[in-house]
């Protein structure tokens, strides 16, 4: 398995409920695909370095995760179909463990 980070905004606006089941969402895609979750930290909200969607401030998470080069295609096409999800980046990290 290989080391990989995941950073998305979603819209500050939203409520938690909608946000934490965002994020109880990814975090079930990654486990289903066989990966490991390392760490979940909530960055809260950010200004936008450019508008993007009328928003100009987003909310944060950054999850780094252990998975199957083979998951990241299905975590990623997740990803896209969300509607909470603003942008992401999904990674490849150096495994530093």
């Amino acid at each position: 398995m290989r080391a990989y980070e995941l950073l998305f905004f979603v819209n500050p606006a939203i409520d938690d409920e909608t946000r934490s089941a965002a994020n109880a969402r990814i975090e079930t895609a990654i486990t289903a695909q066989g990966g490991e979750i390392d760490k979940v930290e909530e960055w809260g909200k950010r200004k936008l370095a450019y508008e993007i969607d009328k928003l100009t401030d987003g909310d944060y998470t950054l999850i780094e995760f252990h998975a199957d080069p083979t998951s990241i295609a299905e975590i990623d096409r997740i990803l896209r179909i969300m509607d909470a999800i603003e942008r992401f980046i999904l990674v490849r990290r150096q495994d530093l463990n």
